[in-house]
């Protein structure tokens, strides 16, 4: 199947003077072509998994938050968090380890609901996950922003060099024709239209992922606001319970 798809592109780049311009070039040209060939290659690779990554992430995410919504208990989520392994159960999880620290568990049975100082150390906590959870979603995007900001100088630079290399071959052959510069010149260009096609791409899946990606972090940072004000109304019923009992 491979050989067939290489045997029917082949004709296409024949035609379009790009095997001729890849011969017409020296070794720098063509180790530069081979680069930004092998880059296009990793960068169509990251794109792909950091998109199907992401999504995956997201899924779960909003899963177990729709089922920490249907739980009374905001405590009652620790089995299902270790199990989704999403990021929104992985912030969840630095909450139960930070308020085990707190001891709320009470004598007679149960628990105490936490104050404000224990609310907003579990929230710092929350906060700390959540960068830790970005750090990871932003894993191999530094490549393809080096792609982006990289490919097209290196492309510039062999196209300055092969037009330097044809211009000195023109000198020496000692006459100004079309059909001694041209060879040149067509190998020097084919740098640049390589890097295009590997910045190009690169800049519209960077954007699309840094999108995905900023989305990710509004939904984890509205979870951590959902999860505090959950605790946030438990004790705030703690309160009333007890003003209640002392009327």
């Amino acid at each position: 199947m491979i050989s067939g798809v290489f045997s029917s592109i082949s004709p296409i780049l024949a035609s379009s003077g790009i095997v001729y311009a890849f011969k017409e070039s020296d070794g720098v040209g063509q180790a530069i072509c081979v680069i930004l060939f092998i880059a296009s290659v990793v960068v169509w690779f990251i794109m792909g998994e950091k998109a199907c990554s992401l999504n995956n992430a997201m899924k779960k995410s909003k899963a177990f938050l729709r089922a920490f919504r249907e739980k009374r208990n905001p405590l009652g989520m620790k089995e299902k968090a270790a199990e989704s392994n999403s990021p929104a159960a992985a912030v969840y999880l630095a909450a139960c380890e930070r308020i085990e620290s707190f001891h709320l568990e009470m004598a007679g049975g149960g628990r105490r609901a936490m104050s404000d100082d224990e609310l907003e150390v579990m929230r710092s906590a929350m906060n700390q996950a959540v960068e830790d959870q970005l750090v990871i979603l932003q894993r191999r995007t530094m490549i393809l922003a080096t792609a982006v900001s990289g490919s097209p100088f290196l492309g510039l630079f062999g196209t300055v060099w092969g037009i330097t290399v044809a211009f000195t071959k023109l000198a020496q052959a000692g006459r100004a024709d079309v059909q001694t510069l041209a060879p040149g010149v067509s190998g020097a260009l084919l740098t640049t239209v390589i890097a295009l096609l590997v910045a190009l791409p690169s800049m519209i899946g960077s954007n699309f992922i840094a999108s995905m990606i900023k989305d990710f972090t509004v939904h984890l940072d509205n979870f951590v606001d959902e999860v505090y004000a959950k605790f946030k109304i438990e004790q705030l019923d703690s309160y009333r319970a007890s003003a209640g009992n002392q009327e």
